[in-house]
């Protein structure tokens, strides 16, 4: 079990600001499991829309966070990551149980259930204080990135 900083995060992931959503990786066992730290601050971008007075984290993006805790997981353990991408193949048994608000600390326990040469469907639970806030199903499909 490793961390990573939000440095090492960079260097696996090509989202950068404002779409990347993983803030550390408190744990990782390479090929399983990824429990991974999104940081919810009053100056996300998309809090200025949704919804002013009363900001929320869209579930969209919730779902986006626990995919790319994913993709860090599967991409460590690939050589030239840099000439892959991972793209949503799918999201199934999606549900949103609580709200995630300014301050809150989103933590996300992704692990695989299924990976395939071009493929990995992962299940993905996030919580905040302890409480699940969010679970759902994805399927990522890995493509060759263009230089």
């Amino acid at each position: 079990m490793a961390t990573l900083t939000i440095t090492d995060i960079m260097k696996i992931l090509p989202h950068r600001y404002p779409m990347l959503l993983v803030d550390r990786v408190l744990e990782i066992d390479p090929g399983k499991r990824i429990v991974c730290i999104k940081n919810v601050t009053a100056n996300e971008q998309f809090f200025q829309g949704h919804f002013p007075g009363a900001p929320v984290m869209p579930g969209v993006l919730i779902v986006e966070a626990m995919a790319q805790c994913g993709a860090v997981l599967v991409l460590s353990d690939i050589p030239d990551r840099d000439k892959k991408l991972f793209l949503f193949g799918g999201v199934d048994k999606a549900r949103f149980r609580k709200p995630v608000i300014p301050g809150d600390q989103l933590r996300m326990e992704v692990e695989i259930v299924q990976r395939r040469s071009n493929s990995v469907k992962i299940h993905g639970v996030a919580t905040v204080n302890g409480e699940t806030v969010a679970e759902a199903e994805m399927l990522s499909l890995m493509v060759p990135r263009e230089p």
